[in-house]
């Protein structure tokens, strides 16, 4: 069986499955390479050689042929391409403009053996770009793509660097768009300010998902918030955390808060939810309305 190689290529870096078109020939991670995919010849980056566990974090890979290793040659072409990019940008721009389109250009993309021009852009709705890829085809002589992205895939084709000084993760070693919720933030106390825990797409960061899962887990070996405990000081409320220092702050008699590890927690005597049911017990058994975050 043939040797198997992950390579990222295009500009919204996807990863295929790529097997050498000579047999015999190998690969070793960082080579440049030229490869052929479903959208035409492409310059790649090989990453590493595939196996059926690395394949298994894959969705739907596209497959193709390593032709071979870059040649100065196509160094050259692949840097003459880049030059193009802002003039090809602009007359973009000009014709989206003269047609009036309500849509907001954000790249174009050359493939390196120009068999097509991708236009990725931004809008609110559907847009009849028919005159455009006319246009654009008979400006650029090859085959127009339209792919309507949303603002996080345009951090992934625009953006360069985060607030933590390193690479934007959607450009470096995301495979798919994890979902972030306000709670992730709220858990690992994250401040609330949108500004800054959000990233260059104006969504919430991906990293604050990173850690969530541990966070969810130590948070488990906590007494919840609003527990009745008894500890070495005497019996107390406790009315926070620290999640990673697996500590928990304590109201004990005479409102002294106190932070104290779990060693010093003798027993729970009870947990919120048992005092809720307490209460409805003694209320007639009704349920009383209560806000859950």
């Amino acid at each position: 069986m043939a040797t198997r190689y992950i390579v990222r290529f295009g500009a919204m870096r996807l990863l295929g499955i790529f097997t050498p078109a000579k047999e015999g020939e190998s690969f070793v991670r960082g080579d440049r390479v030229i490869v052929r995919t479903d959208r035409g010849l492409e310059v790649g980056e090989v990453l590493i050689e595939s196996s059926e566990r690395t394949e298994s974090f894959l969705t739907n890979p596209m497959r193709g042929q390593i032709l071979r290793k870059m040649t100065p040659e196509d160094e050259r072409e692949a840097l003459q391409i880049r030059r193009r990019a802002p003039d090809e940008i602009a007359r973009c721009e000009r014709i989206i403009k003269e047609l009036g389109l309500q849509m907001d250009l954000v790249d174009v993309e050359h493939i390196f053996g120009g068999e097509r021009i991708i236009v990725y852009y931004l809008a609110d709705g559907r847009v009849d770009f028919r005159e455009l890829v006319r246009r654009l085809a008979s400006e650029f002589r090859t085959r127009i793509e339209m792919r309507q992205i949303g603002v996080r895939d345009e951090a992934r084709l625009l953006a360069d660097y985060g607030d933590c000084g390193k690479p934007v993760c959607c450009n470096n070693h995301l495979v798919t768009m994890p979902p972030v919720s306000m709670k992730m933030a709220k858990l690992q106390k994250a401040t609330l300010d949108p500004a800054k825990i959000s990233g260059r797409c104006g969504r919430l960061k991906c990293c604050l998902r990173y850690e969530f899962e541990q966070y969810e887990e130590l948070l488990e070996k906590l007494p919840p918030v609003g527990s009745r405990v008894l500890t070495d000081e005497g019996e107390g409320e406790v009315i926070g955390h620290e999640i990673l220092a697996q500590k928990v702050l304590v109201e004990v008699d005479e409102h002294v808060r106190k932070l104290m590890s779990l060693e010093k927690i003798r027993q729970v005597i009870s947990h919120p939810a048992n005092q809720e049911a307490a209460a409805g017990e003694a209320s007639g058994g009704e349920d009383s309305p209560t806000s859950v975050e």
